[in-house]
């Protein structure tokens, strides 16, 4: 991917730099609401687990940043089943940005880099429970195919969570 940086004029998602770390600290430590969905994050989160995140491979991961100002809001990425299949998007937006609208417009970013990059199929899951994400993949134009019940354990929760499961195939992405 290197230096490949995508935007629609009011967010820009870019690949993330290791002086990323302070600000990726800020946007999670101590977000109770981002804790208890995303129970594989740490809390505390620390500088060391943003450098871990930022070098970490497996994954295509950018930051959301504000187009103009640069400032980071959350991050987005896309893991490949195999080249020209499926992708996965996985995100998380730091709390007073959201519920503006800015995370579904990353995900139709990255979407469409997706389909750009040879994707046949771009899906995400989420717990039916966040309300949150739920509505950004519905506002993102993604079909809801089914909840995979029982899924995964959240210790955060104290339960065994259900995974709604969404996908979007070429062509279906909203104008």
């Amino acid at each position: 991917m290197g230096s490949e940086q995508l935007t629609d004029g009011t967010i820009r998602l870019r690949p993330w730099l290791p002086s990323d770390a302070p600000a990726i600290v800020e946007c999670i430590a101590g977000d109770a609401e981002m804790a208890v969905w995303l129970d594989r994050l740490p809390q505390p989160y620390t500088l060391a687990d943003a450098r871990f995140y930022i070098g970490m491979e497996g994954e295509e991961k950018f930051a959301v940043t504000e187009a103009e100002s640069g400032r980071v809001l959350g991050s987005i990425g896309l893991r490949w089943d195999t080249p020209e299949s499926a992708a996965e998007v996985g995100y998380w937006i730091r709390r007073d940005a959201r519920g503006r609208g800015l995370m579904t417009r990353a995900v139709v970013l990255v979407s469409q880099h997706a389909f750009d990059s040879g994707a046949a199929r771009v899906f995400l899951r989420a717990d039916p429970e966040n309300a949150a994400s739920c509505r950004v993949a519905e506002k993102a134009g993604f079909t809801r195919e089914g909840v995979m019940r029982s899924a995964h354990w959240n210790p955060r929760l104290g339960r065994r969570q259900d995974w709604a499961f969404y996908s979007l195939l070429p062509g279906e992405l909203p104008s």
